[in-house]
C-alpha cells in the first residue's frame, strides 16, 4: 500500500462517524411524477428529508421519523431502493446518509420551523436544477431510473 493511501486509511479510522437516514418522496401530480424537496434552515440548501439515527433506531425507522418531523407526512418506504452518500461535513467527521424511496400515505404538509424553511414538489427536471448538492442530484437520477425500470416490470403502482 502506498504511503498516501495508508495515511488516508489511518486518518479515516480516527474520524468520528455519523449516520443519517431519509427518503426521496415521490408521487404523481397532474399526470407527472414529482419529488419532494426541502430547504434546510441551517445553510439554506435544498435537499431531501433526512436526519440522524437516534439510539436503537433502524434505518427505516429513522427515515420515517424524519419525514414525519420535517414534512408532516406519513410515508411508505421502498427499501429496495437504498443509496448511501458518504462525505465529511467538517474536519474529523465522516458522515453516511442512507436514502430510500418513499411515497406519502397521509398527513398534512408541514415545514418543521426549527429545521425547514420551505417544502416543494417538483418534476425531476426542475428538482435537478433546485437541488444544491451533486450527490443529491445523483440520488434523484438513480431513483428516476429505478422507478422507470420497475414501472416497466409492473412492480410499482
Amino acid at each position: 500500500m502506498k504511503w498516501n493511501a495508508l495515511f488516508l486509511y489511518k486518518m479515516e479510522d480516527r474520524m468520528k462517524r455519523e449516520k443519517s437516514c431519509g427518503a426521496v418522496l415521490h408521487r404523481v401530480q397532474d399526470g407527472e411524477e414529482v419529488f419532494l424537496l426541502i430547504q434546510h434552515k441551517n445553510g439554506g440548501h435544498w435537499a431531501f428529508p433526512k436526519g440522524h439515527v437516534e439510539k436503537d433506531e433502524t434505518e427505516l425507522q429513522t427515515a420515517l421519523r424524519e419525514i414525519r418531523e420535517e414534512t408532516g407526512y406519513e410515508a411508505e418506504i421502498d427499501s429496495r431502493f437504498r443509496e448511501v452518500v458518504s462525505y465529511s461535513p467538517k474536519e474529523g467527521v465522516m458522515k453516511d446518509v442512507v436514502y430510500f424511496s418513499g411515497k406519502v400515505l397521509s398527513g398534512e404538509e408541514y415545514a418543521q420551523p426549527e429545521e425547514v424553511l420551505h417544502i416543494r414538489w417538483e418534476t425531476a427536471g426542475h428538482a435537478l436544477q433546485t437541488l444544491t448538492y451533486a450527490n443529491d442530484r445523483q440520488i434523484l437520477q438513480k431513483l428516476v431510473r429505478y422507478l422507470i425500470q420497475n414501472a416497466n416490470k409492473g412492480d410499482l403502482k
